[in-house]
């Protein structure tokens, strides 16, 4: 598919509601599953970060277009070295703040930055229940008692963060566990994450160490319809909305800046360069520019594949998206993976298309198309 030659002529504009800022291309962890793909770092920060002056002058230039919200994420965004400055500028101009963390660098000291911002929401990782398979996830010795003492600090400056695991073979038997953790430790809602196959996470899939599909349809039902009902916490199980009970659909949007909304979200990656998303890191074709090179309102009205997904929403979309009654709402579930996946902003999400093919995915909510005619 070429990404660059669209007919612009009758462009369709959208508000830009929320910016996902990838503030550091490192990470104090070395996660197996990650889709970004971060450089390890153990030591003194050396790998790109964000600019300071380059996120202030992005957002002074994001307001007039709509701008209500931001997420920070990463790598790990608490590495970024002017992280209380960046906290301090959202704070003081009002927006609503997101912020995706593995908590190791969590200080109370930055719980209490986050907590001042404007209607704030955290999201910690926490893959297990225990140290053992946490940090066999996350390929550190000690990050599990240090991710638990950032939340720690989260909640006594009167937030109440997300927890997120992300489920694979080697934990799957702890997310009742991580459940109860979540409650004793003051979280206010559990998500549990399916491991995408993107980088990292694609070797994972290779590997036989993720969820074949019928079981992670099989848990996510017992994550929603069961284990649901035995907390007061609010569970968010990240298969696509075809999957869920109509309760779930209204209601299920993993807090922060909610459903991925791709066509009111932009991306900045560590580089300072606009992207679809943190996909940027990885597929060159959905990077926009550099925000030092180009005016962030060119980017947003002018750029190619922006304006060809607002055009195509959601009558393109391909395959078993095409004929789910979900589609409009859903949309695609995540073009970033379905474009790394088949090179194709249309093509159907994996998820979705493998459980079609095993006869699994929701008759309910598949389009009923007429019966041709027969002639006799």
């Amino acid at each position: 598919m070429n990404l660059t030659n669209h007919n612009q002529t009758n462009k369709t504009n959208y508000p830009l509601n929320c910016i996902y800022f990838y503030l550091t291309e490192g990470c104090n962890v070395a996660c197996r599953h990650c889709w970004i793909v971060p450089k390890f770092e153990t030591g003194k920060l050396t790998y790109p970060t964000l600019r300071l002056d380059l996120f202030r002058s992005i957002i002074e230039q994001a307001k007039p277009l709509g701008l209500t919200a931001v997420k920070l994420t990463g790598g790990e965004p608490l590495m970024q070295p002017d992280i209380s400055d960046i906290l301090k500028h959202i704070h003081e101009e009002g927006l609503r703040l997101t912020v995706e963390t593995n908590g190791i660098l969590c200080t109370a000291d930055l719980a209490r930055d986050i907590a001042r911002c404007n209607k704030p929401f955290v999201s910690v990782s926490l893959d297990a229940a225990s140290a053992e398979v946490h940090e066999w996830v996350r390929g550190v010795a000690g990050s599990f008692e240090a991710a638990k003492e950032g939340i720690k600090h989260l909640v006594a400056a009167g937030l109440r963060p997300q927890v997120i695991m992300s489920i694979m073979q080697r934990n799957k038997d702890q997310i009742e566990a991580v459940v109860r953790l979540a409650e004793s430790l003051g979280a206010g809602s559990v998500k549990f994450n399916i491991v995408q196959p993107t980088a990292r996470g694609g070797k994972m899939h290779a590997d036989g160490e993720t969820l074949g599909i019928e079981e992670l349809i099989a848990i996510g039902s017992w994550v929603e319809r069961t284990l649901s009902a035995s907390t007061k916490l609010r569970l968010v199980y990240s298969h696509p909305a075809a999957f869920k009970p109509l309760g779930k659909i209204f209601s299920d949007n993993g807090g922060g800046c909610g459903v991925c909304g791709i066509l009111g979200i932009l991306g900045v990656i560590a580089s300072g360069s606009y992207a679809l998303c943190g996909i940027g890191e990885t597929v060159p074709a959905l990077v926009f520019g550099h925000a030092a090179q180009k005016s962030l309102k060119d980017v947003w009205d002018n750029t190619a594949v922006l304006q060809e997904l607002r055009d195509g929403f959601p009558h393109r979309l391909k395959g078993v998206c095409s004929d789910c009654v979900m589609k409009s709402r859903c949309l695609g579930s995540c073009v970033a993976q379905n474009y790394y996946s088949e090179k194709d902003l249309w093509a159907p999400f994996w998820y979705c298309k493998e459980a079609h093919a095993h006869g699994l995915f929701p008759a309910s909510r598949l389009i009923e198309r007429p019966m041709e005619a027969v002639c006799v």
